[in-house]
């Protein structure tokens, strides 16, 4: 993996969307670190987006719609979640620089959300930005088991339904292997990455603020 400071450097939302169009990503040590450092991994992690697993038990949960998924609705709310600690972690990378300046790229239509809620209540999602015909998946929470997941199939729906050709994960978990995450050289990823830059993916391929159904998911996947 390839780190460096950005000490030297005022990151603005511009050089942010520049960074990821060259496939390098800011991360920061923990919350409480003002700084932030750039990554370029050796080995990428990518959802290949025709080859996604979706295990059946999850598949029925979608089915059954017993979330309810919106997008765009709460940056704030989501990146909270994803900041918060876990069960599968005792603390966060993102900072308060971190928070700012996605917040300044939602605003700005570059970041999205994908929202899951049980009774008006959100219970997981996830965020990333989007950049042409690629999305770069951030971060990810659930407080309700499969909460994350739902959220997680939702997007790669809307990004095959969208056009798009590149999920990018940055690494990969056991908890992304199972959907069929993989690692790719950097060599690889960059192709990958130009390619994505070629043409622009469509996120609002179902209408902002329409609840989707579980079955019209299934459908796409």
């Amino acid at each position: 993996m390839t780190q460096s400071s950005d000490d030297t450097v005022t990151i603005t939302p511009e050089i942010l969307l520049k960074a990821y169009a060259a496939g390098i990503f800011p991360m920061a040590e923990d919350a409480d670190d003002p700084s932030l450092f750039w990554v370029e991994p050796r080995e990428r992690g990518i959802i290949p987006l025709d080859g996604f697993h979706l295990p059946k038990r999850l598949a029925r949960t979608i089915r059954s719609d017993e979330f309810e998924v919106r997008v765009d609705q709460d940056f704030d709310a989501v990146i909270a979640g994803c900041a918060a600690p876990g069960a599968d972690r005792e603390k966060t990378w993102i900072n308060r620089r971190i928070r700012d300046l996605y917040g300044q790229l939602f605003d700005a239509g570059f970041c999205h959300t994908v929202e899951v809620y049980r009774d008006d209540r959100l219970v997981g999602g996830l965020y990333g930005v989007r950049l042409k015909g690629a999305f770069f998946g951030e971060s990810m929470f659930h407080t309700e088991r499969d909460a994350s997941k739902v959220a997680l199939v939702h997007l790669v729906a809307r990004l095959k339904r969208g056009g798009f050709t590149l999920l990018d994960t940055q690494f990969v978990t056991s908890h992304l292997a199972q959907f069929g995450a993989v690692e790719v050289p950097r060599r690889t990823y960059k192709q990958m990455l130009r390619a994505a830059m070629e043409h622009e993916g469509q996120w609002y391929v179902w209408p902002k603020g329409r609840n989707v159904s579980g079955g019209e998911i299934l459908a796409v996947m």
